[in-house]
């Protein structure tokens, strides 16, 4: 996994698996148009004329900006969560991660994004795709979740 982060400006971190990185300081401003209306997905729908106001985009993906990173994903283990390969996720560190919940981990030495999930046994961090196993938490598992995934950026 390689992370992005918007608008160098604070803190700078030097790690072995991500290279040189910088803590999310400030984002910058991205107003674009928001259209009034829906569009249909079915059968066409009459265009509308004018647009309805503006969409931040740091407000709608990164409500808590100075706990959210971004995070590129490599390889396919979660593509029946619609992650795949060379998305990029946005990631909330101030959200509690709960059963359910599809998270950034470091588990004994390795990044991942998997499912977390409660089992009678214990914890999982389950992956969205049949050619791969879960792993298991045990009391001798180095676990350590960077944060909630909120949303996937991809493209079409």
């Amino acid at each position: 996994m390689s992370l992005y982060i918007p608008c160098e400006k604070s803190l700078a971190l030097h790690t072995p698996w991500a290279g040189f990185i910088s803590r999310p300081g400030c984002f910058p401003l991205l107003a674009l148009p928001l259209a009034g209306e829906s569009i249909a997905a079915g059968f066409p729908s009459p265009a509308e004329d004018y647009l309805e106001k503006t969409l931040d985009l740091n407000e709608h993906l990164a409500p808590r900006p100075e706990a959210t990173f971004f995070v590129r994903v490599s390889g396919d283990s979660m593509i029946g969560a619609g992650i795949h390969h060379d998305d990029l996720l946005v990631v909330d560190r101030s959200i509690t991660p709960k059963s359910g919940n599809v998270i950034i981990a470091y588990i004994d030495g390795e990044f991942t994004v998997k499912r977390l999930k409660k089992t009678e046994e214990g914890m999982e961090l389950v992956p969205e795709n049949p050619d791969y196993v879960p792993i298991i938490i045990t009391a001798d598992s180095d676990l350590q979740v960077w944060g909630v995934v909120r949303h996937v950026i991809h493209s079409v």
